[in-house]
């Protein structure tokens, strides 16, 4: 049964609406419909989850959505409206949303963020372009990153600010790209596969941090992803891409429990599972297969 507040977010408006959106890219050759007229929406304190193999076209969905695709090079489609602007009507109005009701995680920290530029200086000017603070307010500027650096986790931020990119951990640089996506105060993250280059750990603590930030300020979230383990943690519902287009949608559950295509069925089986644990010492099994008969007897090798 559907909770009173459940039925409230859906029957709101969404924040990000898209219907039969389609990306075509022109190369020297021919014209390749990379997207092929997908739909899904968005609600306030919801994670959508697009998962698919490499070349699906999942980030092309996103970066098409965000209008960063080069225009020469692509042709959009359909009907994209973020918190009720319509930005496939007027290519301009994405200046209105991008970087303030919008916000993106990209998928390397180290491509994204300059290295020749501190962490202070790069979430200062996110800071300047969100018109959070003045350029010329050097305090205010400090004091919001600092807040946002606690915000996302990183201790001592004072002392962060002043580093570059090579001296912090692929996590950490993670977590500054959150602090920097937050500079704005979105309503809505793209998070373009914002854990691939990360080991389980550290990619468990920045999917806590989404969610954590999600529970707080209520942002709708686009997750990005390959990896069905991370979208069963964190989605409230999944598109499965193929091939550019979706081939199977649902909740989060029914998905994982019950899907429905063997491409699908296919990405699930390809979740390292864990097996029984085997307490008998790795000493002992190569001892063990040193007396095997079958071996002995043929000569063969261990």
């Amino acid at each position: 049964m559907t909770s009173a507040s459940e039925t409230q977010k859906f029957t709101e408006q969404p924040l990000l609406e898209v219907r039969d959106f389609q990306v075509e890219l022109i190369t020297d050759t021919a014209i390749i419909r990379a997207v092929d007229a997908v739909s899904f929406s968005i609600h306030r304190g919801e994670t959508v989850t697009i998962i698919g193999e490499s070349g699906s076209g999942k980030s092309t969905t996103a970066m098409g959505i965000l209008r960063l695709l080069p225009e020469d090079l692509a042709v959009l489609s359909g009907t994209v409206v973020i918190d009720g602007v319509d930005i496939s009507a007027d290519p301009k109005a994405i200046d209105k949303v991008r970087g303030r009701t919008l916000a993106l995680i990209p998928q390397d920290p180290m491509t994204a963020l300059s290295p020749v530029h501190s962490i202070g200086s790069q979430l200062f000017e996110a800071i300047s372009i969100a018109g959070a603070a003045s350029a010329k307010d050097k305090a205010a500027l400090q004091a919001r990153a600092v807040r946002l650096l606690e915000q996302v986790h990183i201790p001592t931020p004072e002392k962060q600010l002043k580093k570059y990119p090579h001296q912090l951990s692929g996590g950490m640089l993670q977590r500054v790209l959150i602090a920097i996506a937050l500079a704005s105060e979105p309503q809505l993250l793209v998070a373009d596969e914002p854990t691939s280059a990360l080991d389980v750990t550290v990619q468990a603590g920045i999917l806590d941090l989404l969610l954590e930030l999600q529970e707080q300020r209520g942002i709708g979230i686009l997750m990005i992803t390959h990896d069905l383990g991370v979208a069963r943690l964190i989605s409230d519902r999944i598109h499965v891409m193929k091939d550019g287009a979706f081939v199977e949608s649902g909740e989060v559950q029914q998905i994982v429990d019950h899907p429905a295509t063997e491409y699908t069925q296919s990405l699930l089986a390809a979740v390292p599972v864990l097996g029984e644990w085997d307490e008998t010492p790795a000493a002992t099994g190569r001892r063990a297969a040193t007396t095997d008969p079958a071996l002995t007897q043929t000569g063969a090798k261990p």
